[in-house]
């Protein structure tokens, strides 16, 4: 049985021996995959004085030399892409086509941090008054730390680490304790790539590591993704501790369909983003909103759509929705099931008894449509994070404007329309961060900003993009006269 151990100062070390281990399951199979430990303070403690003691040198190290790293790394995660997918698959449950694409999506934010020679460069002007120049420079800030969530152990951490080891910074990554194997693999791949000891470091662990973060004085910023009320904790802690914080937290994503959309593609695109990687995503769909004449053929061929939908385990051949991550996370959805039902809404299709006969162990919900959801019934307004969709019927584009500018939450939303006017209109007002037009999954590439506004973000800069680079460093403005 795999012991997974924290990776300090270029070695990879057990924690203290009085360290509690918490047991690792495949959530489709229940298969035991090992153990990881839920390290502590002390661990944290190591991890900052080892990325302390490796700053400065690798701050001094040239950006396009820092970018080399990152050049082979980004050739051992390719070389590695199948294995590290299929380790995504088995500690998270999404399919392998899933895994795939969260992977293809990590790899490109190794990709763009690869470019930091231009993205951290500075600003000058000549002459600002007589014989004066003035300048900015980036400069690095020292350690940073990321707390990432369960849905994409792959992806998510490169949308921190790798920007900000370009940058110059050193950095402690602290996993989601539930999927804590294909992080550890990357790291490895990491460290065969060269990168020097203590510049990239990971502790495992569970709330007291994350609270060790937050408050230690040697790091200089936390970046975090999870749900909201965490999200909020880890902002006002960090802060409170003098560091810069990115805080991405839940979601309440509506899609509104106008009665001009290409149902067919709409249908299509909308399955995928309620039910892809079995809800467990911020930015999946979840209030659906027909407006008009859409309402009754969406509807239909929306149920249609979700009956079709072959759950199993992922790596098994034809199987289209994964289980949900533990038994534990399950409950947590069956109860959002039963709140809709005793709230009013329709149930049209009950996921809650599914079973997968070659699997009883799994942790499967199948997909789940409500219908006449309104936004003040709990399914309609809190996050569930599961299968769960939630039809709801509006008369205009007007009021369902009014229904995501209603919502707490303000991560990502789409329209599937023809109209270019519908779409500039909802573009303009709807006041979400991320937006999509005809498309179900409103996904920024590495090269944008990623995070919402509202309750579903603390702070002002973004994960990756030219957000990161901003985040990462301190822009030192220099004034000079020569007489």
């Amino acid at each position: 049985m795999t012991t997974l151990r924290n990776y300090i100062g270029g070695e990879w070390v057990a924690p203290s021996a009085h360290t509690d281990y918490l047991p690792l399951t495949n959530p489709a199979t229940g298969e035991s995959l090992g153990r990881v430990p839920l390290s502590g303070a002390r661990e944290v403690d190591q991890a900052v004085a080892a990325a302390q003691a490796a700053f400065g040198a690798w701050r001094a190290v040239p950006p396009v030399v820092r970018a080399r790293y990152l050049f082979k790394l980004r050739g051992l995660l390719e070389q590695h892409f199948d294995d590290i997918a299929t380790t995504v698959t088995r500690e998270n449950g999404k399919t392998l086509d899933e895994a795939k694409g969260s992977l293809r999506r990590g790899i490109e934010n190794v990709e763009h941090a690869c470019g930091i020679p231009t993205l951290m460069m500075g600003k000058t002007l000549e002459d600002v008054a007589a014989g004066i120049d003035c300048e900015f420079v980036r400069q690095p800030l020292g350690v940073f730390a990321a707390i990432t969530p369960f849905n994409f152990p792959a992806m998510v951490p490169c949308w921190f680490w790798p920007y900000a080891i370009a940058t110059g910074n050193t950095f402690i990554l602290k996993p989601s304790e539930q999927v804590p194997l294909s992080p550890t693999r990357i790291v490895e791949l990491a460290h065969e790539a060269g990168i020097p000891p203590g510049v990239l470091n990971l502790v495992h662990g569970g709330k007291d590591a994350v609270n060790a973060l937050l408050a230690h004085p040697g790091i200089a910023g936390i970046s975090f993704v999870g749900s909201s009320p965490v999200a909020k904790h880890v902002y006002q802690e960090a802060a409170q501790h003098g560091k810069r914080v990115q805080a991405l937290g839940g979601a309440k994503n509506h899609v509104i369909v106008m009665p001009d959309a290409d149902m067919d593609r709409a249908v299509a695109n909308i399955r995928e983003s309620v039910f892809g990687c079995a809800g467990q995503r911020c930015l999946a769909g979840s209030v659906l909103v027909a407006a008009g004449q859409a309402y009754e053929p969406f509807r239909d061929r929306l149920l249609s759509a979700a009956k079709d939908l072959r759950l199993g385990y992922g790596l098994e051949p034809d199987v289209t929705m994964g289980p949900v991550v533990s038994a534990t996370h399950k409950e947590k959805v069956l109860s959002y099931v039963e709140a809709g039902r005793k709230d009013g809404a329709t149930l049209l299709l009950d996921g809650r008894a599914t079973k997968v006969e070659k699997h009883p162990q799994g942790h499967f919900v199948g997909p789940t449509v409500f219908d006449g959801v309104h936004p003040d019934m709990t399914i309609g307004k809190e996050e569930i994070f599961g299968p769960v969709a939630s039809v709801t019927h509006v008369g205009t584009l007007d009021e369902g404007i009014d229904l995501v500018q209603r919502s707490g939450f303000a991560n990502a939303t789409s329209i599937f329309t023809t109209s270019g006017r519908a779409a500039r209109e909802f573009r303009y007002r709807v006041g979400v961060s991320m937006i999509g037009v005809n498309i179900g999954v409103a996904a920024p590439m590495a090269f944008f900003p990623f995070g919402g506004t509202k309750g579903s973000f603390f702070g002002d800069l973004k994960a990756h993009g030219q957000d990161a680079v901003e985040f990462y460093t301190d822009k030192k403005v220099v004034i000079s006269r020569w007489g």
